[in-house]
């Protein structure tokens, strides 16, 4: 009989258990504020809280290395939504071509992200937003996500998250999920991303440099190089600040500010215990939590209020083929119809819904759905007017 390495099977012990959970309703732990730490850290670590929560809300300059192009000048001015560390309705623009079934991101023309704004005159040179270029011919939105509980996230093990996905092969094929194998740019390892639409970064690590240099324009260690203004890095020589303009400091505390940001906490005191239990009947009944796994564990980790703890994001953090819900860029081994399954913990706070903030309602998202998920959709269409009520309180209370 072959038997499975060690490490392995606790991993899909882990991911067993998380299928099959549904979280308590009862008992549940005390809520904490949005954008609040998460209860439990130590001094330290709170200090490293309140240093990151000053970082991300600082606004940064030219002189401080913003641009030349940039899409904000402070992570909270996209992460602000109802709290610093939240979400927001800005939609950023994606763009790419795609030619007899290949994608092109155009990266010589300063793709696939747009950015929308620039430090103006330096030198010789002076910055403006970047365009959509006439060779792209897909075009996409991505709203702004919360970060609240992304620690917890970064803690689960890799291996946790591709026994998962061999379960749900298992389980339920027609809707299973893939993990996206990425190179983790703080490693250099092949880890599993579950960060960003596309589950494109593995580490909150990456997921901070990313973003302080393709949303703030400014370089570190671990991306050291400026994006060239549509493509054109012949204007790189106007940029007014040497590489890397951080050293990795910030970068560390805006990672360590998501680390430590509490998870959202559900509101069931709004529709009623009993109301909230009726839905959660119907969300699993109707195949959502075939995507939108209830609950995860997390693994190990040096900071004791992150680890081995079960939390409930409603994701399973896979790759889906989502049909036309799909955003049409390819990103990574992720194709254009594919997305990370979205987090629906916090949805109480989220005013715009679905990848591009298409739907203005939640209603209008579960009908939006399409791909993997159409079955789905198709029996919601199908329940009464009680049950659809039920369902909608259950997902507005998480």
């Amino acid at each position: 009989m072959r038997t499975r390495p060690r490490h392995l099977v606790s991993a899909m012990a882990i991911a067993m258990g998380a299928f099959a959970a549904m979280p308590a309703l009862d008992g549940a732990p005390a809520a904490a504020e949005l954008g609040a730490a998460i209860p439990g850290l130590t001094a330290e670590e709170t200090a490293r809280f309140e240093a990151g929560r000053e970082a991300f809300a600082e606004t940064e300059v030219a002189a401080d290395g913003l641009g030349p192009v940039f899409n904000g000048d402070s992570c909270a001015a996209c992460h602000s939504d109802p709290a610093v560390g939240g979400g927001g309705t800005r939609v950023e623009t994606r763009f790419g071509r795609r030619r007899r079934g290949a994608f092109d991101p155009l990266d010589a023309l300063g793709g696939s992200l747009l950015q929308d704004q620039g430090i103006g005159r330096a030198g010789a040179c002076d910055f403006g937003a970047e365009v959509v270029p006439p060779e792209a011919n897909v075009t996409a939105g991505r709203r702004t996500t919360p970060l609240f509980g992304l620690g917890l996230v970064d803690a689960v093990p890799d291996d946790a998250l591709t026994a998962l996905a061999a379960l749900e092969r298992v389980r339920r094929p027609q809707t299973a999920g893939r993990p996206h194998l990425v190179q983790d740019a703080v490693s250099g390892k092949t880890r599993v991303g579950r960060f960003g639409w596309k589950s494109q970064v593995a580490s909150l690590l990456h997921f901070s440099a990313d973003a302080y240099l393709n949303e703030m324009g400014v370089t570190t260690p671990i991306f050291p190089n400026e994006n060239c203004p549509n493509g054109d890095c012949a204007l790189l020589a106007c940029d007014p600040v040497a590489d890397p303009e951080d050293e990795g400091e910030d970068m560390v505390a805006f990672a360590d500010f998501m680390a430590l940001l509490a998870p959202p906490s559900p509101r069931l005191a709004s529709f009623g215990r009993e109301r909230a239990r009726g839905g959660r009947d119907v969300f699993d009944r109707i195949g959502c939590a075939d995507c939108h796994l209830p609950t995860l564990r997390s693994g190990p980790s040096e900071i004791a209020a992150l680890a081995n703890r079960e939390f409930a994001p409603y994701s399973d953090f896979l790759l889906h083929d989502m049909g036309s819900l799909g955003d049409g860029i390819d990103q990574g081994d992720a194709k254009g119809r594919e997305m990370r399954t979205a987090p629906l913990w916090g949805l109480h706070a989220i005013s715009r819904f679905l990848h591009d903030g298409r739907a203005a309602t939640v209603e209008d998202a579960i009908l939006a759905h399409d791909g993997q998920a159409r079955t789905s959709r198709d029996r919601y269409r199908t329940l009464g007017r009680e049950e659809r009520t039920r369902l909608l309180d259950f997902l507005k209370s998480l």
